[in-house]
């Protein structure tokens, strides 16, 4: 895949992907901003002004217009936000390129964020908290988070915030947090697919060009301090128990970055894995389980989650520390290694095949660590480690005054688990 980078003159980037044998084209306009650049009186706000870009610009005054625009092309369409960037996209026909850029760089210029609309959004917010307050399993790295970086810290709080917070805001804030976050050297443009690229690239400066150039927001820097074991649990009525367990780890561009993508793989990828023929093969304690390592640009953590009964919680995480003990100790088998590898080389191709998630992965590499890494890139880095690596992140890693314990289920007595974590 080639990658082909322009930077306008106010410091926006601009990444193209030209896919000349596919029939689509995607538009992501991604700025790496979201929860993680909120104070805690602004926590909710990243992701409830992603919902505002929707609501009508001047050229599309309403929600509706937008959407009727979209749908009647066949686009597919979205946005996200996360804890340190925040994306707004559009997958079409390539025939309807220019339609795409059109309507994903308006709402992203020109919202005009009318306050009815704000009102009226709060309420659709607080049911979408709602709803995942209903899902464990969608929440309980809400409690991890919270655990593992401390609620006062940005990276402990969550993407969607506080209720009291959405039924706080008002114009005012959306416009003070869009003003000092959604700078051109804090945006990404990115289009996958095939498209006419000179075109393309006048028309993105044309409409992206004469925004004036500004300081790129800074966010609270975080460095692990941990020397005990740490539990957090969340009691809560529910038919399963959902857990996390894991630890901190490595940053994007960190020497082992891939050697504790491995461990991850090899522990928790795929239903051949470790944990996953342990805890739920052998043993039949989890429908699932999945480990992986989560990453930033100035720390990260490795994790496993998984959802039992409520009386084997216990044994699960007794079958999960065996394992970690057990890769610390021995070496992986050549065969296992290669498995491993081959695994995340294959998941990641097929990732890859579509214009839309390439978009993604070029805009998100952009944003998280300055460039673009290329599949072959990742897979020469993959390819390198050794079983010495996985064994030495594992011990760097896995120790058990680093571990953060996360529960969602009925479960009162946070005591009852100390023991557990220290053998």
């Amino acid at each position: 895949m080639e990658y082909i980078s322009h930077t306008l003159s106010n410091g926006l980037r601009v990444i193209f992907a030209p896919m000349p044998q596919t029939t689509t084209a995607t538009v992501i306009v991604m700025s790496g901003t979201g929860s993680r650049y909120e104070n805690a009186s602004e926590n909710g706000l990243a992701h409830f002004l992603e919902h505002m870009f929707f609501k009508g610009t001047a050229k599309r005054p309403s929600a509706r217009v937008i959407s009727e625009e979209l749908d009647a092309i066949g686009s597919i369409y979205n946005a996200f936000t996360s804890k340190d960037r925040t994306a707004y996209y559009a997958k079409v026909s390539a025939r309807y390129i220019d339609t795409a850029l059109d309507v994903i760089s308006d709402i992203f210029l020109n919202s005009t964020l009318p306050s009815k609309e704000i009102t009226k959004e709060r309420g659709a917010i607080i049911q979408e908290i709602d709803m995942y307050e209903d899902m464990p399993m969608y929440t309980v790295d809400n409690v991890f988070d919270a655990l593992i970086f401390g609620p006062e810290h940005p990276l402990g709080r969550t993407i969607l915030g506080p209720k009291e917070n959405i039924r706080a805001f008002n114009r005012r804030d959306f416009t003070s947090y869009l003003k000092r976050n959604y700078t051109p050297g804090n945006t990404v443009v990115c289009v996958a697919g095939s498209f006419p690229q000179k075109k393309t690239l006048e028309s993105i400066r044309k409409t992206f060009g004469h925004i004036p150039a500004s300081d790129v927001p800074q966010h609270q820097p975080f460095s692990f301090a941990q020397e005990s074991p740490r539990m957090a649990i969340k009691e809560k009525k529910t038919d399963q128990t959902q857990l996390m367990l894991g630890v901190p780890a490595y940053p994007y561009l960190h020497k082992d970055e891939y050697a504790i993508d491995v461990l991850s793989t090899i522990l928790g990828g795929g239903m051949s894995s470790r944990l996953f023929m342990e805890v739920r093969e052998k043993r039949g304690l989890a429908y699932s389980v999945q480990a992986w390592a989560e990453k930033y640009p100035d720390m990260g953590y490795f994790v496993v989650q998984a959802g039992v009964e409520h009386g084997k919680l216990e044994k699960t995480v007794s079958t999960i520390l065996g394992e970690f003990r057990k890769i610390k100790r021995v070496k992986v088998s050549p065969q296992e290694l290669r498995k491993a590898k081959s695994y995340m080389k294959g998941t990641m191709s097929l990732s890859l095949e579509t214009s839309d998630r390439i978009a993604q992965s070029a805009a998100s590499s952009l944003i998280s660590i300055g460039r673009v890494r290329t599949l072959e890139e990742v897979m020469k880095g993959i390819d390198a480690v050794t079983a010495e690596d996985i064994q030495r992140v594992a011990q760097d890693t896995l120790q058990t005054k680093h571990l953060n314990f996360a529960v969602i289920g009925p479960h009162a007595d946070v005591k009852k688990f100390a023991p557990l974590l220290r053998t």
